[in-house]
């Protein structure tokens, strides 16, 4: 199941990206899917067309997991009189 997590990179914007698990405390790099700015363009320096990147951990200030929106919705009951 994919994370959706925003990381934030030492004198870099913030990515918005996927990954696989939040790195555990021993990890020494992440691997993120579709990496792209919070505004959804492409970082200007990546390659056009790359889609996944691995990052040393050292370049992470920190990492913030997004929420998956849960599916099912609580129905709104209302009451009314005729």
């Amino acid at each position: 199941m994919a994370h959706t997590v925003i990381v934030h990179l030492m004198n870099e914007d913030p990515l918005l990206a996927e990954t696989e698990r939040p790195p555990e405390p021993g990890d020494v790099s992440m691997t993120l899917s579709s990496p792209r700015r919070r505004d959804g363009r492409r970082p200007h320096y990546l390659t056009q067309g790359v889609t996944e990147i691995i990052l040393p951990m050292h370049r992470v200030s920190f990492i913030e997991v997004i929420p998956e929106e849960k599916e099912e919705k609580e129905e709104e009951v209302v009451f009314y009189r005729d």
